[in-house]
């Protein structure tokens, strides 16, 4: 499904150039749950961005179910985002001035799903992270715990709402080079 290979991504500020990931490789299988994991500053966050569609801006091929990435539109790459990927950020990304529902039914509405389905599937990723009856509340009067989980809800709106705890595999990244894959079997999961 995903494959990358020697990918490369510098930044330019002023006359500083700062080489953030080092000949990346890195192949993930349909299905399989994955988990990227480095401390602040290891270039996870660069990898994340290339892997869904944030950034094409890179030095090295990206395979997409075995098409070249530089060879799609930004239209097509919009539509990929929307249908393909689910993001949780650390600080939520949330929308202040809308309710819960209407933050988790984003995706879907992008995806111009009809209003009933996005009301009812809406109910049920609420009700699967623990926020039942919480449809009209706005996120600032959330504790911080419970605006992830929105986030989390947004992420699997489109996907099962079931997702294990625990990835498949975990990957580690340290000064932009991945030093680390494991694969184990996570609690639960067969």
């Amino acid at each position: 499904m995903i494959e990358l290979k020697n990918i490369n991504k510098s930044y330019v500020q002023g006359p500083n150039s700062y080489h953030v990931l080092h000949n990346i490789n890195l192949t993930i299988a349909q299905g399989e749950f994955l988990a990227i994991m480095g401390q602040s500053g290891s270039g996870k966050s660069t990898l994340i961005n290339i892997i869904g569609f944030l950034d094409d801006q890179f030095e090295g091929t990206y395979f997409y179910y075995e098409h070249p990435i530089h060879e799609y539109t930004r239209a097509q790459f919009s539509s990929l985002r929307n249908q393909n990927v689910g993001f949780v950020f650390q600080n939520f990304k949330l929308i202040q001035n809308v309710s819960i529902a209407e933050n988790v039914g984003l995706p879907l509405l992008y995806a111009e799903q009809k209003r009933a389905y996005i009301k009812e599937r809406v109910r049920e990723v609420l009700k699967a992270v623990g926020l039942a009856g919480y449809e009209d509340q706005l996120p600032k009067n959330l504790s911080g715990g419970q605006q992830q989980r929105v986030s989390i809800a947004r992420a699997i709106v489109t996907h099962d709402p079931n997702v294990g705890a625990q990835a498949d595999r975990l990957v580690h990244i340290l000064d932009g080079r991945l030093t680390e894959d494991t694969e184990h079997k996570a609690k639960g999961r067969s």
